[in-house]
């Protein structure tokens, strides 16, 4: 009787794997694949709600791994442990939270790849000497995935790892499942929205200062899907500026298509991004942007919605959200251009293509173009 051969397993470690933008990305390649891999996912925090976007199914587990805040040796040596246990055909690993994986695989017990998609609070530039030594030293053999142009740069001028180990591969975006002409929505018009992690380096706090400058009174409404540690001052902050009665907390939304369509505008105020998907989800839905100037931002969107990328101001994001909020014209415009501009570069299908490639071992040396 022949044998079977089972599937390659993959051990993917995240600092999290709460829902955000990179667990969406990797939920949207693991379900186009199916079981083409194994897949074992293991959340450094213990927040494994993710879950929730991965197709049932999928071949996946979810291994325990004791993690002790502060006992880097001992993590180190445990992780080492898991990875002889296991002995994944490929070892995944992303961001900064997830780096003493990599030193417990600096002998190499597997292959590895690593996943750079951007920073929290305390490292928003990259640029933290002690990070930037370690990532040098442990990640100088491996191959390195890059989402954005800026973390392009830092990798090659702040890490200096090798250009022989990048690959660059921009997020795509599921364009059907966003098209389609607007829907009615609950709240009045017209609606502004952001999809964000509560965090502070999304800084939602600009958003809702904003807002109050751009539209102090009238029917325009601000609606903040996503959840965090921050809505209880950020509800605060709104009953402060008085707007309070035109602010919708949504909450986690398991699937935003819906809630793009009911938007006029979308609004990004992060203090740090580098590629990020809400922003392809609005490109997607076809709508105008207004948007801190970070990361890859001004070049992901149309030529068109330039004027309304800022500095990262209260003031200055007003200007663009006011601008928007009185030219319904100019709205429509640009949100076609988005649109256009979404269809001729960030087509999912050759997203998924690349990440298959970059976990079988088959994607060679990527450079922005």
């Amino acid at each position: 009787m022949p044998q079977t051969t089972s599937p390659p397993l993959i051990l993917h470690v995240f600092p999290t794997f709460a829902v955000g933008g990179v667990q969406v990305r990797f939920a949207a390649i693991a379900n186009h694949f199916g079981r083409r891999w194994r897949h074992a996912i293991i959340a450094m925090d213990g927040d494994l709600s993710c879950r929730e976007r991965l197709d049932p199914a999928l071949d996946v587990e979810f291994p325990s791994v004791a993690v002790r805040k502060g006992d880097t040796l001992g993590n180190i040596l445990r992780f080492r442990r898991v990875l002889q246990r296991l002995r994944p055909d490929l070892l995944v690993t992303s961001n900064w939270g997830s780096i003493e994986w990599s030193v417990a695989n600096l002998a190499p017990a597997v292959r590895q790849v690593h996943v750079e998609d951007g920073f929290g609070p305390d490292d928003r530039s990259g640029r933290l000497p002690r990070r930037a030594r370690l990532r040098r030293l442990v990640l100088h053999r491996r191959t390195v995935v890059l989402p954005s142009r800026t973390l392009w740069e830092i990798a090659t001028g702040v890490w200096r790892l090798d250009t022989r180990q990048l690959r660059y591969v921009p997020n795509g975006i599921d364009l059907a499942r966003f098209a389609g002409p607007p829907e009615p929505g609950v709240w009045p018009g017209p609606v502004v929205g952001t999809v964000a992690a509560l965090r502070p380096e999304k800084n939602i706090a600009r958003l809702l200062r904003a807002f109050a400058l751009a539209a102090p009174d009238g029917p325009a409404c601000l609606v903040i899907a996503g959840g965090g540690p921050e809505r209880p001052a950020l509800e605060g902050l709104a009953r402060e500026l008085g707007i309070a009665g035109r602010v919708r907390f949504a909450g986690h939304v398991a699937d935003p298509a819906k809630l793009f369509k009911q938007l006029d505008v979308f609004a990004m105020s992060s203090d740090t991004e580098q590629m990020p998907l809400s922003l392809l989800e609005a490109m997607a839905a076809g709508l105008p942007v207004v948007a801190t100037d970070v990361g890859d931002t001004r070049s992901m969107l149309a030529a068109a919605n330039a004027p309304c990328v800022t500095a990262p101001e209260d003031a200055a994001l007003a200007a663009a959200l006011r601008a928007l909020l009185e030219q319904a014209g100019l709205r429509r415009v640009l949100g076609a251009a988005n649109r256009a501009k979404a269809e001729r570069d960030f087509n999912q299908h050759a997203m998924f293509q690349a990440w298959a490639a970059a976990f079988d071992g088959t994607l060679g040396p990527v450079q922005p173009g």
